[in-house]
């Protein structure tokens, strides 16, 4: 590998770090939204959640376009650890989209979970990055 692989593995970190900040904080808007009552309030909350979404998909696209990037160098292709971390990373994705399906909710006022249940579901990118990261650095298999 050279000093490229390093370049584009460097920005990967970087691009995932960020897409996780903002994983981290939408749902935490979310509880806000889901216990607000008066309508500036809320539609401020709601601003903020769209801002928020669409800068952290777009971070999303340079994490996962870094990650196919250094897939392109063959590194650990076909090892279960690389399999576990791929099936993990569309978990997060999945997670993501979620988080855009809720938003739409929230924008239609359809959202019927507690505020109790998006502080639940805000521990979920925690847990995966958790997974993500041991993975990569102890490749544990």
């Amino acid at each position: 590998m050279g000093a490229g692989y390093l370049w584009v593995k460097a920005a990967h970190i970087i691009f995932v770090t960020s897409w996780f900040a903002g994983l981290f904080y939408l749902p935490r808007i979310y509880v806000n939204l889901a216990t607000v009552e008066d309508a500036a309030t809320r539609e401020r909350l709601l601003m903020m959640a769209h801002k928020l979404l669409r800068f952290t998909t777009g971070l999303a696209v340079f994490a996962l376009a870094f990650g196919m990037w250094l897939l392109s160098y063959g590194v650990g292709m076909g090892t279960a650890w690389l399999n576990t971390k791929l099936a993990l990373v569309l978990a997060v994705i999945a997670y993501h989209g979620w988080c855009a399906l809720l938003y739409g909710k929230f924008a239609r006022g359809e959202v019927t979970h507690s505020h109790v249940w998006f502080r639940w579901f805000n521990e979920a990118p925690v847990l995966l990055l958790i997974a993500i990261v041991i993975l990569v650095v102890v490749k544990p298999f």
